[in-house]
C-alpha cells in the first residue's frame, strides 16, 4: 500500500484527517477514491467539478510532481509516498 501524507494547511478544513494513511491503488486518482470514502468532501476541496485537480493542489509521489493534472492518471507501486500539498499564497 502506498503511504499518503498531507500538509497541514489541509487539517485545518479537515480536522480528522490522519497525517498518515496506507493506502490501495496503482493511479492517483484511485487513491483519490480511497480518500473521499474515508473522508467524505475532501476529494471536492482537491479536485474541481471535471475531475482534474484544483491550481491551489498538487501531489507528490515519491518527491515527484505528478504529470496528469486532468485524469491523474499517474501510476503508483506498492511502496510508494504521495504528499497532498494545499499551495498557500497571500502576503
Amino acid at each position: 500500500m502506498a503511504k499518503i501524507s498531507f500538509t497541514s494547511a489541509l487539517k485545518r478544513f479537515f480536522p480528522d484527517l490522519k497525517e498518515e494513511l496506507h493506502l490501495p491503488g496503482t493511479k492517483v486518482s484511485e487513491i483519490m477514491t480511497h480518500l473521499e470514502k474515508q473522508y467524505p468532501g475532501l476529494t471536492d476541496y482537491l479536485v474541481d467539478e471535471d475531475g482534474s485537480l484544483r491550481k491551489h493542489i498538487n501531489i507528490f509521489v515519491d518527491g515527484q510532481l505528478i504529470h496528469d493534472r486532468q485524469n491523474l492518471s499517474d501510476s503508483i507501486k506498492e511502496n510508494d509516498e504521495i504528499l497532498i500539498f494545499q499551495a498557500l499564497s497571500g502576503g
